[in-house]
């Protein structure tokens, strides 16, 4: 059985190739937005996704050595995310499914990110850390959804490191040599200044973190505040990390989204395996960032288990939480 996955939730529009057997991944091509300058606009999203998208789709079907015609399902993600962007990949994905006559499947993004990290790191019952620039997530697998422990009460903390580096003039490119400016900033950093800490239970806040650090930019260095605003910010999901784990008891920690590249968050997860016992598992760097692999992948172990989409209630879910979404696949 193969699947074709079809990502366009935010800045990447990509194309995956799934199969069920070893290597499981027969393509994996993506093209990403970047903007000249400032944020992403959806409007501009919308129009690289559209523009890019036959190419992509061609490669990835080369890249798998296959043709359309050999894929049993359409696989796309239709939430969280921008809904300009989503809409490109769900009309792809629509066209694709009428035109070949291939089942739909629906895929919620996150749940995409989960499953190829228990693919790619052979994790068996982690406790999940989804980072990306749109989530911040805590959660693990309990009858039959993914449950969530602990997760941003605001801006997402990949989101809050991006906007701080744009904001300062460090960006875009947000990422140079798979580091993240604020980790290349932070490397001329001598001293870590007083910076807004908020936990609350297990929940964290990054908005008055990032209001804090940008105000700090006319009393001190830039380096020093790059610094300043990472250690608190990883430290404050290490704190929500060891609630959830004393409360689970569970003996991994898995790590997925674009925030698991991190070089630093590795070096202080290192340390908090050591001091509980336990075993850090994190995504490959190129299944970390979104990719179509991802939800190629998602949506084989849907159609297996029976699900689908009728293509008129194909609509996309801009806030679809991971936790309203049934996972047959792993009961």
């Amino acid at each position: 059985m193969k699947v074709l996955g079809i990502e366009s939730t935010a800045h990447t529009f990509g194309v995956g190739i799934a199969e069920d057997k070893p290597p499981f991944i027969l393509a994996n091509v993506r093209d990403t937005y970047v903007p000249k300058s400032g944020g992403m606009k959806p409007g501009d999203l919308a129009r690289h996704h559209a523009t890019v998208a036959p190419d992509i789709l061609a490669k990835a079907l080369e890249e798998a050595k296959t043709s359309i015609e050999d894929i049993d399902g359409i696989a796309v993600a239709l939430g969280p995310g921008m809904g300009p962007a989503l809409r490109i990949g769900a009309v792809v994905a629509r066209a694709l499914a009428l035109k070949y006559n291939k089942k739909l499947i629906p895929v919620n993004h996150g749940i995409g990110h989960i499953e190829i990290g228990y693919l790619t790191t052979n994790a068996k019952d982690p406790l999940i850390l989804y980072l990306s620039g749109g989530n911040t997530i805590i959660t693990t697998f309990y009858e039959g959804k993914f449950r969530i422990f602990g997760e941003t009460l605001d801006i997402a903390l990949g989101n809050m490191m991006d906007v701080f580096v744009r904001e300062v003039n460090l960006a875009p490119p947000y990422v140079v040599n798979g580091k993240h400016v604020i980790d290349i900033c932070a490397e001329n950093a001598k001293d870590l200044i007083d910076l807004p800490y908020v936990v609350k239970g297990q929940d964290m806040s990054f908005s008055g973190l990032l209001t804090a650090a940008l105000r700090a930019t006319k009393k001190y260095p830039i380096p020093d505040i790059c610094y300043s605003i990472r250690e608190n910010a990883f430290d404050m999901l290490l704190e929500a990390t060891e609630r959830a784990l004393a409360l689970t008891e569970k003996k991994e920690i898995m790590v997925v989204g674009g925030v698991a590249a991190s070089v630093s968050l590795r070096s202080k997860l290192d340390l908090l395996a050591k001091d509980w016992s336990v075993e850090i598992k994190i995504v490959p760097p190129q299944f970390s960032g979104d990719n179509g692999a991802m939800i190629a992948y998602a949506g084989l172990l849907a159609l297996k288990s029976g699900v689908t989409i009728p293509i008129e209630e194909s609509v996309v879910k801009p806030r679809w939480r991971i936790d309203e979404v049934d996972i047959p696949w792993r009961n």
